[in-house]
């Protein structure tokens, strides 16, 4: 099992995403629960992003949403945005990624 932990951006985003989908609220937290028990289940696609977002990773939460994460060590992951695949790697790619 690993910790979830999240800033700011990940808040934010979360609201966003769930003021436009409410319907998914149970799902993403099925997922994240899932994720921080098994975090490699094939059902979360759990893979590394390539080119400048090459040090993060993501996980599926249904076909067209998807969580961006960054491992802390091996017992914590920092989750850092959620989204439809296109604007989520369009915002991610376009604007510099903090330091986490």
């Amino acid at each position: 099992m690993i910790n979830l932990v999240w800033n700011k951006r990940f808040e934010k985003s979360l609201k966003r995403f769930l003021k436009k989908h409410p319907e998914k609220e149970s799902i993403i937290a099925e997922k994240l629960l899932l994720f921080a028990k098994e975090h490699f289940a094939p059902e979360l696609r759990n893979h590394k992003l390539s080119g400048k977002l090459k040090d993060l990773r993501s996980i599926d939460i249904e076909r067209d949403c998807r969580v961006v994460f960054k491992y802390i060590n091996k017992k914590t992951a920092m989750l850092i945005n959620i989204g439809s695949h296109e604007s989520l790697f369009e915002k991610l790619i376009i604007k510099e990624i903090p330091e986490l």
